[in-house]
């Protein structure tokens, strides 16, 4: 009889597990956005949140332990000035390119069944190609590489997620430490006061590291609508409460307008997104959901004078993720269709003063490139009720 009761509670258990790794698999392709968070914009510098890759790299049993890296890649070259493309740039040969290539890797912990740690370590590698940077006499690019900012951070789930398979939300606090080059510098051709080269800091956009401490605050959840559709989604929003980082831009040496841009802002960025993921087999799964990307014109605590980019971005996220066992790989590629270069401080500033309209540009991508993979090591500790090990022991 005690033989018949082991086999059936570790029956039910492989059952739950069953049901978990099932529910993992839908939320894993839902989201890779704690990654991925920016979309492409020179206005939003690439951030994410400090949790890890996934909803299902955050649903960890106690001892659980997931690694992983996410990729991502995207080409900014559209200008937008407000919500309207100024297609001249491209036309004339005028316009800004970025290349931005970025690496996160992440470890998230299982403390309990409820409760998760994770660090991100991203790592960068940027080029960026202008003519008004180097004299408006040729193009010519700019680069940076190297570690960027790290984040830390905790999240809980407020429901147990063995007992709420059908849905359940997670609140995250995390640190940001400027561990990234905000000062990191190349050749600037054709700027000195005779014309010839200079080394200066590379564009804010480039720029590895923002120089600030920050805070993150992020949620996510997730809701069972059938059998094999979920609904999704969350968001995080970074507080810098530093204002500048001392960085000079050599703005003001383009316009006079832009004296008080002279030196780097440390701004907030935040993002919201949700969506569908549905299981297509017991291997694949997809998703489709929209997100929000944006570098306010305003910080929520602390001042906002100095050198930002405002923008933001608003993207439909197709996604599709493969699951064999403890491993897992996911592709997300987010579309933009509608960016949006708001008007700054400076531009806020100077209409005011003269009476002329103003709103400067920026650039944006088309789309841009996610690629995860993840590996997780369970604890594997078949764990019994407590009354059925003492009733086998006498």
């Amino acid at each position: 009889m005690v033989s018949f009761y082991l086999a059936q509670n570790i029956s039910n258990s492989m059952k739950s597990i069953f049901k978990k790794k099932k529910l993992l698999f839908i939320l894993f392709t839902a989201i890779t956005a704690y990654q991925t968070y920016a979309q492409g914009c020179v206005a939003i510098r690439h951030f994410s949140s400090c949790v890890g890759n996934s909803l299902e790299s955050n649903l960890l049993y106690s001892g659980d332990l997931m690694i992983g890296m996410n990729y991502r890649y995207f080409k900014s070259f559209r200008h937008f000035r407000g919500t309207e493309e100024v297609p001249d740039r491209v036309t004339n040969n005028t316009e800004v390119v970025n290349f931005s290539n970025a690496w996160d890797f992440f470890l998230t912990y299982g403390v309990t069944n409820r409760l998760y740690a994770s660090i991100n370590i991203p790592t960068v590698i940027n080029s960026r190609s202008s003519l008004y940077e180097h004299g408006r006499a040729e193009r010519n690019k700019t680069f940076s590489r190297g570690l960027a900012d790290i984040r830390l951070g905790v999240g809980y789930w407020l429901f147990d997620t063995a007992k709420s398979p059908n849905g359940n939300m997670a609140l995250g606090l995390g640190i940001k430490l400027p561990t990234g080059n905000y000062n990191a510098t190349d050749i600037f051709y054709n700027v000195g006061p005779n014309g010839e080269s200079e080394v200066r800091p590379v564009d804010q956009s480039i720029q590895p590291g923002d120089g600030g401490f920050g805070v993150i605050l992020d949620f996510q959840f997730y809701t069972k609508l059938t059998s094999d559709l979920y609904a999704y989604g969350g968001g995080f929003y970074l507080l810098n409460p530093k204002e500048t980082n001392g960085i000079r831009t050599f703005r003001e040496t383009l316009n006079p307008i832009l004296e008080n841009e002279a030196i780097m802002s440390v701004p907030d960025q935040y993002s919201l997104r949700t969506g569908l993921s549905y299981t297509i087999s017991h291997s694949v799964a997809s998703s489709l959901g929209v997100r929000f990307d944006c570098v306010p014109v305003r910080d929520l605590i602390g001042g906002s004078e100095g050198f930002r980019r405002p923008g933001n971005v608003l993207s439909i996220d197709p996604g599709i993720s493969y699951m064999k066992s403890s491993f897992t790989f996911n592709l997300n590629l987010p579309i933009a269709v509608r960016r949006e270069r708001p008007q700054s401080i400076t531009d806020k500033q100077t209409e005011e003063q003269t009476g002329i309209p103003r709103n400067g540009d920026a650039a944006f991508a088309d789309y841009v490139l996610n690629v995860g993979v993840s590996y997780r090591f369970p604890n594997n500790k078949t764990k019994l009720d407590p009354d059925l090990i003492k009733t086998f022991n006498e």
